[in-house]
């Protein structure tokens, strides 16, 4: 919708004959601009993302594409790939609220600062830099919880959630040992994803199959694939260029783990099924095996757990363990503070977790753990456990024993199926939500 406004005119002294004359070359000179109100461009559960809120991520989206070199699709197709990912965004951060999840100012200005790290500036430089960008501080900054909250979203969903048979690891070590003790391939790919709803009538599958053959066309005659991914695929990674990373062939999907092995690097796939929808695959390279069972790192360390339950809040256990910290910094005994507030079996031994090999923590507790120099104790770290003071006691490296090695196995099987078990659970939490699109009333 759109309101003419007209500027007000010139006002003369009481009693001027030239009043209306005066007033309509006012008029003349500073002619009514249309301004256009914030509409709705979409409707989502009860909430609502406004036409505002799409143009400004779709102005950051153009610039990180250009300082990418991607080739920009056509910008109203930009958009509207750009809205349902916004959707699907929206749909998480409900559900995490709706859960009781929430991601809490340390955390988020912990995050930054190590954003800030991994571009080489400090703080306020970095914030100075992104507001340089066009992009203002609070937005990025509320940018940034949304993403730590879809990620731990993930892994609570998820990842905790998916089922390795030990059959399926004695499988993983038999090919393992086939190979000669080699490993698997480190493949760099690119992919695109055409998503299809958990109970597709054959004429949603017949239209989310025709966009991926023409993504593909595109694709064949030439089209640069970061920009096709942008234009057309659902997958999170999409606006860069649908880049997986380097990744071994083994803890790959297996459907694309099996499309690989015929490419040659810079080779496209055809469209490749699976329940989640169409995919198409790009081999950027293809690199020597990495070691099947590597040398593993252990950790030493001890912790002081404090749950977030009905009587203790997330706001409550935080400034507990501030000032537990606050004791620590100053020469408290870490074992003896462990003994009396720790809310797990480990307080019995002053916090001692003893030897941790990867894998044996949650994600969180273990980047805060691994960020760690050996003494040092981390500010208060949120879990799906509560939250933690932790302190790294020493570090040691060792070769796999057969245990581990099932670990290992394990681990990569894990990593396998959960880029497949995530694509399933957006797919049936988009499914879920009630989406009502208003671009098109424009």
């Amino acid at each position: 919708m759109f309101f003419a406004v007209a500027l007000p005119a010139a006002v003369a002294q009481p009693g001027s004959p030239q009043l209306p004359q005066a007033g309509q070359q006012a008029q003349q000179a500073r002619p009514a601009q249309p301004i256009e109100a914030d509409r709705v461009a979409a409707v989502v559960n009860d909430e609502v993302i406004t036409l505002h809120e799409l143009r400004a991520r779709l102005a950051t989206v153009e610039r990180q594409l250009r300082k990418q070199g991607t080739p920009l699709p056509p910008q109203a197709v930009l958009e509207q790939q750009l809205l349902e990912r916004m959707i699907i965004d929206r749909v998480q951060i409900q559900f995490a609220k709706e859960t009781g999840m929430r991601i809490g100012d340390g955390e988020v200005d912990a995050a930054l600062r190590r954003i800030a790290d991994g571009n080489r500036m400090p703080l306020p430089d970095f914030k100075s830099a992104i507001e340089r960008d066009g992009i203002a501080w609070a937005k990025f900054r509320e940018d940034i919880r949304d993403e730590m909250t879809v990620a731990r979203l993930r892994e609570r969903e998820v990842d905790t959630r998916v089922v390795i048979s030990e059959g399926e690891i004695d499988n993983y070590l038999a090919s393992a040992e086939a190979q000669g003790g080699g490993g698997a391939q480190m493949l760099h790919l690119a992919h695109i994803i055409v998503r299809v709803p958990e109970q597709a009538t054959q004429q949603q599958l017949a239209k989310s199959g025709a966009r991926a053959e023409q993504a593909l066309q595109q694709l064949r005659a030439g089209e640069d694939f970061a920009k096709v991914a942008a234009a057309y695929s659902d997958a999170p990674d999409a606006l860069s260029g649908g880049a997986m990373g380097a990744r071994p062939a083994d803890r790959l999907p297996g459907l694309y783990a099996d499309a690989a092995k015929n490419l040659n690097p810079g080779e496209v796939s055809g469209v490749l099924r699976s329940p989640a929808g169409f995919h198409i695959i790009k081999l950027l390279a293809r690199q020597g095996s990495v070691a099947a069972m590597p040398a593993l790192k252990q950790t030493r360390a001890r912790h002081i757990l404090v749950k977030v339950n009905e009587l203790v809040s997330e706001a409550e256990a935080r400034r507990k363990l501030v000032g537990l910290k606050e004791r620590l910094d100053n020469g408290a005994d870490f074992a003896e503070l462990a003994r009396l507030n720790s809310n797990d079996l480990s307080a019995a031994k002053g916090g001692d977790l003893g030897w941790l090999y990867q894998g044996d923590t949650v994600p969180d507790f273990e980047r805060a753990m691994d960020a760690l120099k050996i003494g040092e104790i981390s500010q208060p770290v949120q879990s799906p456990f509560g939250f933690h003071l932790i302190q790294v006691l020493e570090r040691r490296t060792e070769e796999a024993s057969p245990e581990r090695r099932r670990m290992v196995a394990r681990a990569a099987l894990r990593e396998r199926k959960s880029d497949e078990a995530y694509q399933d659970w957006i797919r049936q939490m988009r499914d879920r939500a009630y989406v009502e699109y208003r671009l098109e009333d424009k």
